[in-house]
């Protein structure tokens, strides 16, 4: 019988908080579904309504988190279904800080891009 193989550690940090963002991620696709396609159809939903979401502190910071979380949910995911597959010695390395970089890219630009919407200067 094959061995089951994972690069999550049971019970480590990595492991813990792949279980714990896929949560927060599922409550919060709930929210943005009940919100944005039962009680604004999506030909409601406008720029300006969204800025006028992105005011409010607690939906600003609930969106923020939701990048944070989504990000290192996607990309520890990633990352680990690699080193599944094998990935090791130079390539990992060079994978590695390659999704770090890509995703310090994704949250500034995500951060500007929230920031732009609730109306907070970019300086």
């Amino acid at each position: 019988m094959a061995e089951r193989y994972s690069s999550f550690t049971p019970g480590g940090t990595s492991w813990l908080l792949q279980r714990i963002t896929a949560a927060f991620l599922i409550v919060v696709l709930a929210f943005h579904f009940f919100l944005l396609h039962f009680v604004h159809h999506a030909d409601e939903v406008s720029f300006l309504m969204s800025a006028g979401r992105m005011e409010h502190w607690t939906y600003y910071s609930l969106m923020v988190l939701f990048l944070l979380t989504a990000t290192f949910h996607g990309v520890n995911g990633v990352y680990n279904a690699l080193i599944n597959q094998g990935l090791s010695g130079r390539k990992k390395t060079v994978v590695k800080y390659t999704l770090v970089t890509a995703s310090v890219i994704l949250i500034v630009q995500g951060i500007r891009t929230a920031n732009a919407w609730a109306g907070i200067p970019l300086y």
